[in-house]
């Protein structure tokens, strides 16, 4: 019995907020019918798009009650209502969102009303002056009642809050929009970084190589012994320009991938850090892949991701220890990295987390980053993949 009170309580507090939310709802229909039809007179344009945002808000605070209830996330899809005034009209009026929130509305407008007649419903089931007036059997079925109406509220506003197929297109095609914008960015930056590479640092050496060789020749008759030394400091040059050159091509795709793959190249790396790296793998040596690859793109985007994070932690950090981890999922790839340093890491000071963040977004993938003040720092990073 103490079971079933307690349940009921809890549906009474939801149902509670459900008649809340209703009255709310009752006087926002007031509000947006005169939005409406100021809208029609062009004289209250400028107050539709508030309106919708206040309706998002109405149907959000719905979504977090039902969630609250039912444990499952109603998800949202709006696009963002900014700009001038004509776009954020023509924002508004078309969004799917707005629609599908107008169709909750009316419907909650209808059977809100639920909500608020059966809160007495509990108030009947209540024990008067510590003396209970009402019978087991009248308790075993007005107590299990209140539930159902709260699952019933719960069930219809999900089925109205939902986003349509067409709204979870839009908000598709703006987070792909937005993800190439970060792409064509991310790449643009590679490409200056390899022309200043190329022209400040191997081209460079090439023209000096090409004067010294020039010079040699010259001297090669009169005077050999300086003419030899020209041509020693020219091999010292092209040396050095072919080391410029493994570097500039290691930032595209770097070679010991394709050498030692994946694991090998981050154990490389973990080696070759001023950190203690430790690095674990799953799914990607014992079998688990059946021996499979993930692609080029997807492997080159995991060693930079770990290049990056290593070399963050190493920097800014103050950590003496990090850890690596990789893992092969049936969806993708895996790749977390952890540094026991002293935390608060910010996308926004330019560490390189927003160029992993780009190029991980480039190929639909996703980063979290965790890091409190006090630290552990932790990025994990999803790469979706077929293997």
């Amino acid at each position: 019995m103490r079971r079933t009170v307690r349940q009921a309580a809890q549906a009474t507090a939801q149902l509670a907020g459900a008649a809340a939310l209703g009255f709310f709802s009752y006087l926002f229909v007031t509000v947006l019918l005169a939005v409406a039809a100021g809208t029609m007179m062009l004289v209250g344009a400028g107050l539709l798009p508030e309106a919708v945002l206040l309706l998002r808000r109405l149907a959000g605070a719905k979504r977090r009650q039902v969630e609250g209830w039912t444990g499952r996330e109603i998800p949202e899809a709006y696009p963002s209502l900014t700009g001038p005034l004509r776009t954020r009209l023509r924002t508004a009026v078309g969004d799917p969102g707005t629609h599908t929130d107008l169709r909750w509305m009316a419907a909650y407008y209808a059977y809100g009303l639920l909500a608020v007649l059966a809160v007495p419903l509990w108030v009947a089931g209540l024990p008067v002056d510590g003396v209970r007036c009402v019978l087991l059997r009248r308790e075993a079925v007005v107590l299990p009642l209140i539930s159902r109406v709260a699952d019933l509220d719960a069930a219809w506003s999900t089925a109205l809050l939902k986003p349509s197929p067409r709204a979870r297109l839009a908000e598709r095609v703006d987070e792909l929009t937005e993800t190439r914008s970060g792409a064509i960015a991310a790449h643009g930056a590679e490409l200056r970084r390899i022309e200043r590479d190329l022209h400040d640092g191997t081209q460079a050496r090439l023209v000096s190589l090409s004067l010294r060789i020039g010079l040699a020749k010259r001297m090669y008759d009169g005077d050999p012994v300086a003419a030899r030394k020209l041509l020693n400091d020219a091999q010292d040059q092209a040396d050095e320009a072919l080391t410029e050159l493994r570097h500039v091509v290691r930032g595209i795709h770097p070679p010991i991938l394709t050498d030692r793959g994946l694991t090998g190249a981050v154990r490389a790396l973990a080696a070759g850090s001023a950190l203690d790296v430790t690095v674990r793998v799953e799914g990607l040596e014992d079998g688990a892949r059946s021996g499979a690859r993930a692609p080029a793109a997807i492997e080159a985007a995991a060693y930079f991701v770990v290049a990056e994070a290593l070399t963050n932690a190493a920097k800014y950090s103050g950590a003496v220890r990090a850890e690596v981890w990789l893992a092969g999922t049936l969806t993708g790839l895996v790749v977390m990295v952890r540094d026991e340093g002293r935390g608060g890491a910010d996308e926004k000071n330019g560490s390189g987390l927003v160029g992993i963040r780009r190029r991980v977004a480039a190929l639909d993938g996703t980063v979290t980053l965790t890091s409190p003040v006090g630290g552990p720092t932790v990025i994990d990073v999803e790469l979706p993949c077929a293997w």
